[in-house]
């Protein structure tokens, strides 16, 4: 709960609570990592040991898109393979990386 008077304090990214850093492949740039693999297998181990908290929620908020346009059920094995292979391209895919100079664009609070 925030305090009424004090200056507001920037948000701490999402899933580092350990201040932990990694080069990030997405940002190509050190950045806050996470603090555990986010996803099952090899594949959570390399964002773990790869991706940015900041990418990390990026793909949070792609993730939702594909699970609404798709209709998927997060719980069914087909929709589980599809959001892979999406995160896999999103994270590690050719073009992954956001272009320089790339602002993200502010979300609303």
């Amino acid at each position: 709960m925030a305090m009424c008077g004090g200056p507001p304090q920037p948000p701490s990214p999402a899933g580092n609570k350990t201040g932990r850093t990694v080069f990030c492949q997405k940002f190509q740039k050190e950045m806050p990592g996470l603090d555990d693999p986010p996803w099952p297998g090899e594949l959570g181990q390399r964002i773990y040991e790869g991706i940015s908290a900041e990418a990390w929620k990026m793909w949070e908020e792609r993730m939702k898109m594909i699970l609404n346009e798709y209709r998927l059920m997060p719980w069914q094995k087909e929709a589980q393979e599809l959001v892979q292979k999406h995160m896999e391209d999103f994270f590690f895919g050719e073009g992954a990386a956001l272009p320089p100079g790339y602002v993200p664009q502010q979300t609303k609070q």
